[in-house]
C-alpha cells in the first residue's frame, strides 16, 4: 500500500511514528508493509518519491522544513497537494491537514480529486466529513474506492466502527457523548476547586487547549463531530448554523457547587437523534455512565433496541491516538 500524506503536524507524525515503531509487528501480524510516497505541508515543503520516502528521515525532520530531507534520485519537491492527489502513484490519500469548519477547503477538493483518480481516502480532518459527508461517500462509490474517517471522532477510539459494525443489527435511537478532552479536563479541574480561567490556562500549558481555545470551549469542535455522527449513523445532513451549540465558558464555580450538592456533575454533552443535534453543558446524575468520565478522556453512549445503552470510553485526542485511528482505517482497506 502506497500512501500520500497531506499534513505533517502532530497527527501525520503520529501515524508515521506508529508505522516506524511497529513495522515488524504490522508486517508479521497483519501482512501490512506500507510505503509513504508523498508528504505535503502547507508551508514547510512537499516531498514525492514513487519508490517511497524514508520514514526515519521524516521523523527526524519533524516540524522542520522538508528541504532538510536528503536529495535522492527520483525525489520530487515541486508537486502540490492537488497534483499528488491526481497524478501520484499512491493507493491511498491520508488527509491530516488542519480542519476548516467553514468551507472544508482546500482539503475537500483534494479528497474529491483523489477519489476521482481512483485513490482511497482516509481522514483525520473533520471539515470535509462534517460539511460534505454524502458527497464524499457518493464519489467513493462511483469510483469504486473507499472513504474512511474513524479518526475524525474520538481520535483512535473506535466510536464510528462501534456504531457501523459492532452494533450492526441494532436500531440506534440516540447518541450522547463527551467528545472534547479540553472541556472535560477544564470541568474536572473546576470540580476540584479551580476557577474557569485558571483551569483553561492549565489546559493550555498541558497542550490540551490551543492558544485560541474558542473551538473547544464554545462547543464547535464537539458540534463538528456530532454532525459526522448524525450523517453516518442517522443519514442526517445538518449544518453548524442549524444547530443549538453552547459551550462551557459561562459555567461558574457556583454552578459546579450546585451540581455537586445535588449529586450531579456538569459535562459538555453532544446529543444526536434522528430529529437533530444539540451541544450543551448538562448536569448528569453520578449514576450516569458519562458522569464519571474525567480529565481529558472522551466517551460515547449509543442507545439501542437490542442491547440498551452501550458506552465506549477512551482517548479523544493525541498524536499517536489519532494516528492509530488512521492506521485502523488503513488496515481495514487492506482486508
Amino acid at each position: 500500500m502506497d500512501i500520500a500524506l497531506i499534513g505533517f503536524g502532530n497527527v501525520g507524525q503520529g501515524l508515521l511514528r506508529i508505522l516506524h515503531d511497529k513495522e515488524t509487528f504490522l508486517k508479521d501480524q497483519h501482512n501490512f508493509s506500507p510505503r509513504v510516497v508523498a508528504v505535503v505541508t502547507g508551508s514547510r515543503g512537499t516531498l514525492y518519491h514513487p519508490q517511497g520516502l524514508d520514514i526515519s528521515e521524516l521523523l527526524t525532520i519533524g516540524n522542520g522544513a522538508l528541504s532538510a530531507y536528503p536529495e535522492t534520485t527520483g525525489l520530487l519537491r515541486d508537486w502540490d497537494a492537488s497534483k499528488i492527489a491526481k497524478e501520484s502513484t499512491a493507493d491511498v490519500l491520508v488527509e491530516a491537514s488542519p480542519t476548516n469548519l467553514k468551507t472544508a477547503q482546500p482539503a475537500l477538493d483534494i479528497c474529491y480529486a483523489a477519489l476521482d483518480s481512483g485513490k482511497h481516502v482516509v481522514m483525520a480532518n473533520k471539515g470535509p466529513v462534517a460539511l460534505a459527508y454524502a458527497e464524499l461517500m457518493a464519489r467513493a462509490q462511483k469510483n469504486e474506492v473507499q472513504c474512511r474517517y474513524e479518526a475524525t471522532v474520538m481520535a483512535g477510539t473506535p466510536s464510528i466502527r462501534l456504531a457501523q459494525e459492532a452494533l450492526a443489527g441494532c436500531t440506534i435511537s440516540q447518541i450522547r457523548g463527551i467528545m472534547n478532552g479540553t472541556t472535560n479536563y477544564i470541568l474536572t479541574r473546576m470540580e476540584n476547586g479551580m476557577d474557569y480561567e485558571d483551569a483553561l490556562k492549565q489546559a493550555q500549558q498541558l497542550g490540551y487547549a490551543e492558544s485560541d481555545p474558542t473551538a473547544d470551549v464554545d462547543g464547535w469542535d464537539v458540534a463538528s463531530k456530532a454532525i459526522i455522527l448524525a450523517a453516518c449513523v442517522f443519514d442526517q445532513k445538518i449544518s453548524l448554523d442549524e444547530m443549538s451549540v453552547t459551550g462551557i465558558s459561562k459555567l461558574t464555580a457556583n454552578d459546579i457547587d450546585s451540581a455537586q450538592r445535588s449529586g450531579e456533575r456538569w459535562k459538555l454533552i453532544a446529543e444526536i437523534t434522528p430529529d437533530g443535534v444539540t451541544v450543551q453543558p448538562m448536569r448528569l446524575p453520578l449514576s450516569h455512565p458519562l458522569a464519571n468520565v474525567m480529565e481529558a478522556t472522551n466517551a460515547i453512549t449509543y442507545s439501542t433496541d437490542l442491547l440498551g445503552d452501550v458506552t465506549l470510553i477512551g482517548a479523544g485526542a493525541g498524536r499517536v491516538e489519532t494516528g492509530f485511528g488512521l492506521l485502523n482505517d488503513l488496515l481495514t482497506l487492506q482486508t
